[in-house]
């Protein structure tokens, strides 16, 4: 009571000592955020630019959903920050210029892209603009009911407006980066004068590279001369130990006996007025219902040929007879039971063509579809294709979605049974040949006819039980216990002789980046990464982590900051470049004699000749590409020699024995014209790394990543 009164008396004071903490406490947050611009916002910036982080979020996860099931986040990030850095990095480039996508501009991009569009056609067959207004109008007016539609053409409409401005700035720089005839002229100068010469040419090789000594002070220096080349991003190095969590033999034995179980009939007493029976595994003939409702996997409705099962049952399961059980069998950290459903043959692959009509929006097209006036479409053109099959072709250019058959008439190869998803795949596969008809998929309704079949086999079909070996509570227990127990003795002595006294491997992972997130033998473990990179991690500093494995204790072995890299990882690539160059100056040294033959014969090597050399292939025989050798030798009269030359695979001395130039052209324009082609192919992806190259970008990627 003394304490409370004492709290009563102060009030004023501590509210004061409150106010003024908070105030301090928001100070400190808006000077670090210098003064509202805040990393907790921002995924990063570009030029100034600042990239929102929700809506890169959101970004991320449209695109990896776009990706696939196997796509993970760190792939799909990159992907983004790719594209964003492009966007931004392009518009700037267009409000320089002054460029802007005018309305006639897009609608002529329009008239080109939706042209072979049935929904933008007027009755002759042609693309109307009209038509096109229509559609947009009557998307719009549905976007209460249909966002996503809506939101796809105006994203459709975008696309196009930057398809239109990048084709203008990558025009306009290609109307500056015309070759000229005199371009051309010497190009074909590189490709067709030819020189013949004679040389003495002394290999590196002919010195023992450990006579030749290269100190850390010139790699070093070397690395300092040439920045660009030796430049890396943050990096760090660390080692770590796995333990696993992974089931004793007795939990093992356990998950048999529950599996086991399975198998037999049931009987239930517990309803009133008598017994159920209560069908197992063997003696169940709704066998997908009983896999769904018993197994960690669900029923797969499928075929199997030999190859396709698992070694521990492909010898057994094509010998049992309908209804038999094998089992239990165990694969990897699973028990299971297999029953034989039913044997058949079906062809190893076939061969289809199709045309998809697809349910809801089109991607391609941005048509949205409603799934009966979809398949209303599929049936009215498989009635005419069963009076006309020659009409296949034609139907598949004006209808098909599938942008990846449109160009083969709508046409799938010969594929293997697991190439296509199931509905198709069961269609191709047990229909005969010369069958025609519509299956639903999730892409839509697909008319298939079925091309051909071959390579028969026989194949099982299969129900399956799976069962996860899972660790008990007290395997748990003991495997924290141990990764625990090594956390701590590690922390307080040597990391490899820990590991070593508890028998577990020590796992090096050197050069790992800011935003990498695998880790071999683990997988994904940003976690581990983001540690290392937290400036309060210390090298030497060790840590415990759950992944998905077990645990891991890691220990961080090397931090390196962004800029050159060390002496010790330049030294593979630089100690060769080094000590050529002494070997170069110690054979100039030793070379004697004023004639080729003199010199030849100081150094212990032959005169040799080549003929027909040209600028645009300068390989030297015996000695491969020597570019640098060629290019003096052109430069060099007929009967006069160079002087020495430092090549890329020992010392030269050449005397041109006579240069044939090709005879002079009327025009050079193809060779000028094949330079600029050469040059359009690479524009996009040049332009594109010289404004990166040159841009001021802040990277946060790994705040979030």
């Amino acid at each position: 009571m003394a304490i409370l009164n004492s709290i009563r008396k102060r009030g004023i004071f501590l509210i004061l000592i409150i106010a003024m903490a908070l105030f301090a406490f928001i100070l400190s947050d808006v000077l670090t955020r210098g003064g509202g611009s805040s990393v907790e916002n921002t995924i990063g910036t570009v030029n100034g630019v600042d990239i929102d982080r929700e809506n890169f979020a959101t970004l991320v996860e449209n695109t990896q959903n776009s990706m696939g099931p196997n796509a993970n986040t760190n792939q799909a990030m990159k992907l983004v920050w790719d594209r964003e850095l492009r966007r931004i990095l392009m518009e700037e480039q267009y409000e320089k210029l002054g460029l802007r996508a005018e309305s006639d501009q897009v609608n002529q991009a329009l008239s080109i892209y939706l042209a072979n569009d049935p929904t933008f056609q007027d009755e002759s067959g042609n693309y109307s603009e009209l038509k096109m207004l229509e559609y947009a109008a009557q998307v719009k007016s549905n976007a209460a009911t249909n966002p996503a539609a809506y939101e796809a053409w105006n994203n459709y409409i975008k696309n196009v407006a930057n398809t239109v401005l990048e084709n203008t700035y990558m025009g306009m720089l290609r109307g500056g980066l015309s070759s000229t005839i005199a371009d051309g002229e010497q190009q074909y100068r590189f490709e067709n004068d030819k020189v013949n010469m004679q040389y003495v040419y002394i290999p590196y090789t002919s010195i023992d590279d450990a006579t030749i000594e290269v100190s850390e002070e010139e790699i070093a220096a070397y690395i300092k001369e040439n920045p660009k080349t030796f430049e890396v991003e943050p990096q760090v190095d660390f080692q770590y130990v796995l333990i696993e969590e992974t089931a004793s033999q007795e939990d093992i034995d356990d998950a048999r006996t529950e599996i086991m179980r399975l198998l037999e009939n049931e009987t239930d007493s517990s309803e009133v007025g008598g017994t159920t029976t209560i069908l197992g595994f063997k003696d169940t003939e709704n066998y997908a219902d009983f896999v769904n409702a018993n197994s960690d996997t669900p029923y797969t409705d499928r075929w199997y040929t030999k190859e396709q099962l698992p070694n521990a049952i492909k010898d057994t399961m094509f010998d049992l007879n309908q209804g038999d059980v094998y089992g239990p069998y165990q694969v990897d950290r699973t028990l299971n039971l297999s029953k034989l459903i039913t044997k058949r043959q079906l062809p190893d692959s076939a061969r289809v063509r199709h045309i998809l009509i697809p349910v809801g929006l089109n991607p391609t097209d941005s048509i949205a579809r409603t799934d009966e006036q979809a398949k209303k479409t599929a049936d009215s053109l498989l009635t005419k294709l069963k009076a006309n099959e020659s009409r296949f072709a034609s139907y598949v250019e004006e209808f098909s979605s599938d942008i990846g058959s449109i160009d083969n008439g709508g046409v799938y190869e010969w594929f293997e049974y697991t190439k296509m998803v199931p509905q198709f795949r069961d269609y191709s596969f047990e229909q005969s040949e010369g069958d025609i008809g519509i299956v639903r998929t999730n892409f839509g309704y697909h008319i298939i006819d079925v091309l051909g079949q071959k390579d028969f086999k026989d194949v099982v079909k299969i129900a399956t039980i799976t069962k996860e070996i899972e660790p008990s509570e007290t395997t748990i227990n003991e495997i924290f216990a141990k990764a625990t127990n090594f956390e701590i003795e590690a922390a307080s002595g040597d990391f490899g002789e820990q590991a070593k006294a508890q028998e577990l491997d020590v796992r090096p992972v050197n050069k790992v980046g800011q935003l990498d997130a695998s880790i071999p033998g683990i997988g994904n473990a940003r976690t581990i990464v983001n540690w290392a990179f937290n400036e309060e991690t210390n090298v030497g500093d060790i840590s415990r982590f759950n992944v998905s494995q077990g645990y891991v204790i890691a220990q961080l072995t090397r931090r390196s900051p962004r800029g050159l890299q060390s002496v010790a990882e330049s030294s593979a690539m630089v100690t060769p470049i080094l000590r050529n160059k002494k070997k170069a100056a110690q054979i100039i040294a030793n070379s004697s004699g004023s004639t080729l033959q003199e010199i030849a014969a100081s150094q212990n090597v032959t005169v040799q000749t080549a003929t027909a050399v040209t600028m645009a292939a300068p390989t030297m025989p015996g000695a491969g590409n020597e570019p640098k050798v060629v290019g003096a030798a052109f430069g060099t009269e007929p009967g006069q020699e160079t002087g020495f030359i430092e090549g890329k695979t020992g010392v030269f001395k050449v005397r041109v024995t006579a240069i044939n130039k090709a005879p002079d052209l009327e025009n050079y324009a193809s060779y000028a014209n094949q330079l600029k082609t050469s040059v359009v192919q690479t524009l996009s992806t040049n332009v594109q790394k010289a404004l990166k190259e040159s841009a001021d970008i802040e990277d946060n990627r790994a705040v979030f990543y």
